[in-house]
């Protein structure tokens, strides 16, 4: 997920983004946040992340894989899989960066259709988040984008139901699973759709917070996406702050997605998994100048359109070939 300090000002682009239920654009803000239980998230999301980059590297250098570093960076290099996941990455980014979701949809639908199974589809999705979540959630505490209490309220559930989805994904076979997460992005191709020309009812008060929470963290595991354009887009579009529901949803998310990478790795570690990793997180770095030229030089309404018609038609091919 991108980092996104937002512009509330009345801008024409600003309410675009608001009649299709979008993140309000990007500027710079600033809301010191100093409540303890964020400043300790912070810390952890902090120190898990420096801990997790020195355990890649002191791995790839000095673990006992029977190959040196440069020989193991040489191999992914040489291994398509690493560059078409990096192309993935690329996209995804790009999508995400401009519409502020549909990074893990997007992601996901792609590495199927190339012939990943839905758990190392889904396992490579969730540990390249780990470093963007955090990232994301990181600053977004910094900026005060953070509302305690929607946090805690989302925290626990969607924990839980990301662990819960990455539990159902790895105990099934992957070929029965398939034309199962191919419907599920597939009806998230006709949402985004949807979304795109709908009309916005009037605002109401959220409620049920932890079952939406406990659901998004489940279809996010199990179907290698969905945490945003499920939880974000629906306590918007009830009329929660947009500032403080990013930023809530994005920081809650960091740590279900810790959740649901432990998980897939505990449960269904493969080879593979590391090479697609890999070149999602290389792919995604780059595209950050690219969504900024999306975003500004496209339409949101087209760019949800092209997005939309883009996911329905590949998890169409996908459905149709995993039950032919």
């Amino acid at each position: 997920m991108k980092i996104r300090d937002l512009d509330l000002s009345p801008s024409p682009l600003n309410a675009e983004h608001q009649a299709l239920g979008l993140p309000p654009v990007d500027d710079f803000v600033s809301h010191p946040a100093n409540h303890p239980v964020l400043r300790a998230a912070v810390w952890f999301a902090s120190l898990t992340l420096i801990g997790l980059l020195l355990l890649l590297a002191w791995r790839l250098f000095f673990g006992d894989h029977g190959s040196s570093g440069l020989e193991i960076i040489e191999s992914t290099l040489n291994n398509p899989v690493f560059w078409s996941a990096l192309a993935v990455g690329f996209l995804a980014q790009a999508i995400d960066g401009a519409l502020g979701m549909a990074y893990g949809i997007t992601a996901t639908t792609f590495l199927l259709s190339s012939g990943a199974s839905p758990a190392a589809a889904s396992a490579s999705v969730h540990i390249a988040e780990v470093f963007t979540t955090g990232l994301s959630g990181i600053s977004h505490a910094k900026l005060g984008n953070v509302n305690k209490s929607l946090f805690l309220r989302l925290l626990l559930p969607g924990i839980i139901g990301a662990v819960l989805g990455a539990v159902v994904i790895t105990q099934f076979d992957g070929k029965l699973l398939k034309p199962f997460i191919s419907a599920y992005l597939l009806l998230m191709g006709l949402y985004i759709l949807a979304k795109a020309y709908r009309h916005l009812s009037k605002p109401k008060e959220p409620k049920h917070i932890a079952k939406l929470a406990l659901f998004g963290g489940f279809v996010d595991a199990a179907g290698g996406g969905g945490w945003g354009p499920v939880v974000t887009t629906t306590l918007i579009g009830s009329g929660s702050d947009p500032r403080t529901t990013i930023g809530s949803v994005n920081f809650a998310e960091f740590f279900l997605t810790i959740a649901s990478a432990t998980s897939f790795i505990l449960l269904a570690g493969q080879p593979s998994t590391w090479v697609m990793v890999a070149g999602l997180v290389l792919g995604g770095l780059f595209a950050a100048p690219f969504a900024a030229l999306l975003c500004k030089k496209i339409p949101a309404k087209i760019l949800m359109t092209i997005v939309g018609c883009l996911i329905t038609l590949i998890s169409t091919y996908n459905l149709y070939t995993s039950l032919s």
